[in-house]
């Protein structure tokens, strides 16, 4: 059988963490002295890395106030992890969809905004760690869309672009996964809606995860 990869966007398409990210969005702006964000315009910055997210969030601030947002939001993050209050639950269906999707002979790779502190946290909690054999984070490229975790992730994965899939739910992942030359599914239950997706370029929409596997 040939090598196929399926790459996945990691909030809002394998877990939701939504809470969380806007709770320490707004908890770092309030340190900077600054009004926090509209958490509808936080959930939709998800998935791009902090610096590009927090410039959309808060595109008057300067390079410098830039980065003591990005730092703030590290650092409280972080803590209320180590205080034991994150919890980021896999949506129902995605852990029965990996562990079936790597039976069935697909590799399964991570390409996200997060940090590479926070996915290794992230995928240590439910115990998907080795299922995955690329993860692909914030910290080593450059945000998405460009396409330098997916080339990575090919690369290391050692599979064609042609024979791999991004399957996400904004339309940075779908932009991302078309301009690398990627197959792009979008998902339904994340932070942009379908017909974004779909208007980015998704070949199709899973409404649930166990669609997933029909359209793979």
């Amino acid at each position: 059988m040939s090598r196929r990869l399926a790459i996945f966007d990691c909030d809002g398409t394998l877990v939701d963490g939504q809470a969380h990210v806007c709770d320490t969005m707004e908890q770092a702006f309030i340190e900077a002295g600054l009004p926090p964000p509209d958490r509808n315009e936080v959930r939709r910055s998800v998935g791009l890395s902090l610096p590009v997210a927090i410039r959309k969030l808060a595109p008057e601030v300067d390079d410098a106030l830039n980065a003591q947002l990005v730092h703030a939001y590290k650092q409280g993050f972080f803590a209320r992890r180590q205080e034991g209050l994150i919890h980021e639950p896999l949506y129902d269906g995605i852990h029965d969809l990996l562990h079936r999707l790597a039976s069935d002979g697909w590799l399964l790779a991570v390409a996200t905004g997060k940090s590479e502190r926070g996915l290794n946290a992230c995928l240590a909690q439910h115990g998907l760690t080795e299922l995955f054999v690329s993860l692909q984070t914030s910290d080593h490229h450059r945000s998405k869309p460009h396409t330098d975790m997916l080339e990575a992730a090919l690369l290391e994965a050692g599979v064609a672009a042609n024979a791999a899939v991004m399957i996400g739910d904004t339309t940075f992942d779908i932009l991302m996964a078309r301009d690398a030359g990627v197959r792009a599914l979008g998902v339904a239950w994340g932070y942009h809606t379908p017909e974004e997706l779909l208007q980015a370029g998704a070949e199709h929409i899973a409404g649930v995860p166990s669609d997933l596997e029909k359209l793979l």
